[in-house]
């Protein structure tokens, strides 16, 4: 096979069936983005919605756009919309919260549903590389039920060999991130949790990493529940809501920790007695932030057009021609590719290992290739299929090259951290 160059990159995105959606969003001229799976691109459209809600609804309509502007089943509709790119089935689905908060309260449930189908089980079983807020919410929780509740921790090869095969009658909830946010490592959902029910646990699902960015079938692989976020692969700006998916048959046995008056059966009858929705609206707790939450349907209407399988085709195409070129272009340096080379166990990342990972990444930012950095040594790129092309992952791997060629990024001002990385 001939070695990828940029003609044929450039013939790729002219042939991309996807392309004209790059116009779809605002990014500054000269950068190549490769972090939206860390914070998606500004889509086309949203300060727009967002003056028309502050100046419109909040300005204008004040109070009264709770009803004449539909904020009050904002949560309900972003979730249908977020229910159709996850295979969630209607009515199962809300956008509320944040991802911790949201995990908080589907762990918590699932745990009180386990108390009476397995009251022996106390353990909660998550991966040792699950993102850190994830780990905290579930050792917090743990700690809060006391009586022998725990967390432990496996390792991903545990996961990716179906399910722990030790140490598991004790077990009541299984927690996994679908795409590992360091490695971009995909693990299998159906047969992943048919395992974890076959030993008798539950399962909940992070779609943080994946939602938006590749074809996922909660419903058809008999998950249980779900969280994610809208901010990554679904653009939804900085620190917009997340959603918590529950499967169908559990809902009614759904029993809300942070029991909130927007979960209530009838908010505005203001009883003192707490009353559980039906459906989905019972996953929420407060108001909501309906600023930006109208921001992330911006976002979200972009996916109402969008075949999510020609998205996952031109995901995995990215990121053949990104290791490719990795591996042609950059094998004199001390570079390891951390992200599986199979299609079945890759997300939409690629993630690279070089003892100077941060260093290395601040000289490509100061580029205007924008990646990011996690520990230890491993630079994230995010591959976005909806507005980045193949010309734009060329030339990542020759500025990768030329910092590493030339011992760019060994200046002082690559060597400073910033409070985020």
């Amino acid at each position: 096979m001939a070695t990828l160059d940029r003609a044929e990159c450039e013939r790729r995105d002219r042939n991309d069936p996807l392309r004209e959606l790059r116009h779809e969003f605002l990014l500054p001229d000269g950068v190549i983005y490769l972090d939206g799976n860390s914070l998606g691109a500004r889509p086309r459209g949203a300060a727009e919605r967002a003056r028309e809600v502050i100046e419109d609804e909040w300005g204008t309509g004040l109070i009264r756009s709770w009803n004449t502007a539909g904020w009050f089943e904002l949560p309900v509709r972003l979730g249908e919309k977020i229910s159709g790119l996850i295979g969630g089935g209607a009515g199962t689905t809300v956008v509320t919260d944040s991802t911790s908060i949201n995990l908080f309260k589907a762990a918590s449930a699932a745990l009180r549903i386990q108390a009476v189908d397995a009251p022996d089980r106390r353990v909660i079983l998550t991966q040792r590389e699950n993102f850190p807020s994830d780990i905290y919410m579930l050792q917090g929780l743990a700690e809060q039920l006391g009586a022998g509740y725990e967390v432990r921790l496996v390792d991903d090869a545990e996961v990716t060999a179906g399910y722990p095969n030790t140490r598991i009658d004790d077990v009541a909830l299984v927690v996994l991130t679908h795409v590992n946010y360091r490695t971009g490592r995909l693990f299998d959902l159906e047969s992943t949790t048919a395992a974890v029910h076959a030993a008798g646990a539950r399962v909940i699902w992070d779609l943080c990493h994946s939602a938006g960015a590749l074809e996922i079938d909660l419903a058809g692989a008999g998950a249980d529940m779900a969280v994610g976020c809208t901010y990554k692969f679904l653009n939804g700006g900085p620190g917009s809501p997340a959603f918590i998916w529950v499967a169908e048959a559990l809902q009614d046995r759904f029993t809300q920790p942070l029991s909130g008056w927007w979960s209530h059966e009838n908010p505005f009858e203001m009883s003192p007695e707490y009353t559980p929705a039906a459906g989905s609206r019972r996953y929420l707790t407060g108001t909501q932030g309906i600023v930006s939450m109208s921001v992330a349907e911006v976002g979200l209407d972009i996916f109402g057009r969008v075949d999510m399988a020609a998205v996952r085709a031109k995901s995995l195409q990215l990121s053949d021609a990104f290791i490719e070129l990795v591996e042609a272009r950059l094998s004199d340096h001390p570079i390891e590719i951390v992200t599986p080379r199979e299609h079945e166990h890759r997300g939409s990342q690629v993630s690279i290992a070089h003892p100077e990972g941060f260093a290395v990444m601040s000289a490509l930012i100061e580029r205007g290739i924008i990646g990011d950095y996690r520990e230890p040594s491993v630079l994230r790129f995010g591959l976005t299929p909806l507005y980045l092309g193949f010309a734009e992952v060329w030339d990542t791997v020759e500025a990768l090259r030329d910092i590493l060629d030339n011992h760019l990024w060994d200046a002082p001002q690559h060597k400073v951290r910033g409070a985020v990385t």
